[in-house]
């Protein structure tokens, strides 16, 4: 294995594809801004590019590999400092961010409530703006907030090497009864002491819970498969597999097919829509559920193999430790709002869902191994190394779909490989640079402590 975790690929790849299509996101951009009914907290509009831009994100390639007949991964984990598709919605964020401080000379403080893999990419998106000269330290600083349940999450990065970068871009762990409690108290915080801290220090906070955030960067899933693997009059049917939490991603690229559609400059618009096709877990099967109408099936307790077994529906786990298993944390969205667009989308272009259990993931874990490595992608060979399974789940979707009769065996399916790292690709933060929070007070007090450092 390279220093990066990265075989090697013989798949197709576009590079940087955050500078190649940079004018086709500011057109998702802007149809996305005069499409809303609020102002967004962050600006949605990409100045023009600064001297940096294309340092800055050259850390946003995309790759497209036949692993096997009718399968391919896009791979969208190609940054080494975050390694999960969260990099191209972060680094856009950032990119506005300095544009704003440019522009009005204020300073930006990101307050970012997060599983964890959102706040990694955005905490390394700023580092990547101090490196390349984008902003300062001075200028612009995030504050990272997660529940407790993710602390296995939690990744290290170049902010944390400075003892004056760690004040200014805390990251905080909070004790609280639920993981989504974390954008309660966030949200507390920010309607409390926003104005003060702006009065105070110059800093303004840009909470970054939108959806647009992340649907515009997402849109470039969509060019790149039109690039690389172009929906033709000719093409079988396609379905795209993704494992989801609120489903941002798919909703991106369907923007994105969208705008081909409708007409881009030098684009061609692709023959039709692909299929969505959801891989979610028990814990957190809301979208899967909404989707197909039902329920998640009761189980039964097999106390003799200590397993829960359950023979109604073959889009749930046959068998589980656990009716509300939790593979990975990341995934802690229960009855997310973007159910009814999904919905709406697989109702107008076919697919569907599947719900995984470990169990499931391991039995085809060799399997999933050899697909990952034939696109370069590196899984341990140790299970319990993983930190994030989006990218075992979605193949083993895959697998245990087809075994099930759930995807056609003459579709193709693009699998969109969201996340996978272990500790051993991406270093976790040490416990001693974390701030530990149980209350809004206690939080208040670490987001001034960062603006006023």
């Amino acid at each position: 294995m390279s220093e990066t975790g990265r075989a090697t690929s013989t798949g197709q790849v576009v590079h940087n594809a955050l500078d190649r299509y940079f004018e086709e996101i500011r057109a998702a951009a802007r149809k996305v801004g005069a499409e809303r009914d609020t102002e967004p907290v962050i600006p949605l509009e990409l100045a023009g590019k600064h001297p940096s831009f294309a340092a800055f994100t050259e850390v946003t390639d995309i790759g497209l590999t036949q692993v096997e007949p009718r399968t391919h991964i896009l791979d969208l984990m190609r940054n080494p400092g975050a390694r999960t598709t969260k990099t191209m919605a972060s680094l856009l964020m950032i990119a506005r961010a300095a544009a704003h401080i440019r522009r009005t000379g204020e300073r930006v403080l990101l307050f970012t409530p997060t599983s964890g893999n959102k706040g990694t990419a955005l905490r390394d998106a700023v580092a990547r703006a101090y490196a390349t000269g984008l902003a300062s330290p001075d200028e612009l600083r995030i504050v990272m907030l997660a529940p407790d349940a993710s602390r296995s999450k939690l990744r290290d990065c170049a902010l944390t090497g400075d003892r004056a970068l760690r004040t200014a871009n805390p990251v905080v762990v909070a004790h609280v009864e639920q993981p989504a409690d974390v954008k309660l108290l966030s949200s507390e915080v920010v309607e409390r002491h926003a104005a003060e801290i702006l009065d105070t220090t110059g800093f303004r906070i840009w909470y970054t819970l939108d959806l647009d955030n992340y649907r515009i960067a997402d849109a470039a899933r969509a060019f790149a498969e039109a690039e690389l693997l172009p929906i033709t009059a000719d093409s079988a049917p396609r379905v795209h597999v993704h494992a989801v939490s609120s489903a941002f991603g798919l909703l991106g690229y369907h923007l994105g097919h969208r705008l081909l559609t409708e007409g881009l400059p030098g684009r061609d618009a692709p023959a039709r829509h692909p299929g969505f096709h959801l891989v979610q877990q028990l814990a957190t099967a809301d979208m899967v559920t909404s989707l197909l109408g039902m329920k998640v099936p009761d189980y039964e307790h097999d106390e003799a193999a200590g397993v829960w077994r359950q023979h109604v529906a073959p889009q749930f786990p046959a068998v589980t430790d656990h009716p509300q298993e939790v593979i990975d944390a990341t995934f802690y969205t229960k009855q997310p709002p973007t159910r009814a667009q999904i919905n709406e989308i697989v109702a107008r272009h076919g697919g569907g869902g599947i719900v995984v259990s470990r169990r499931e993931c391991l039995e085809r874990y060799d399997r999933v191994r050899a697909l990952a490595a034939v696109a370069g992608i590196e899984i341990a060979a140790d299970p319990a190394l993983i930190r994030e399974w989006s990218l075992v789940k979605a193949l083993t979707g895959v697998l245990v779909s087809r075994e099930r009769g759930l995807l056609s065996p003459d579709t193709d399916v693009v699998v969109h490989g969201s996340g996978y790292y272990s500790d051993e690709l991406l270093p976790a933060l040490r416990e001693e640079h974390l701030t530990r929070v149980g209350t809004a007070k206690d939080l208040a007090r670490a987001v001034l402590a960062a603006a006023h450092a």
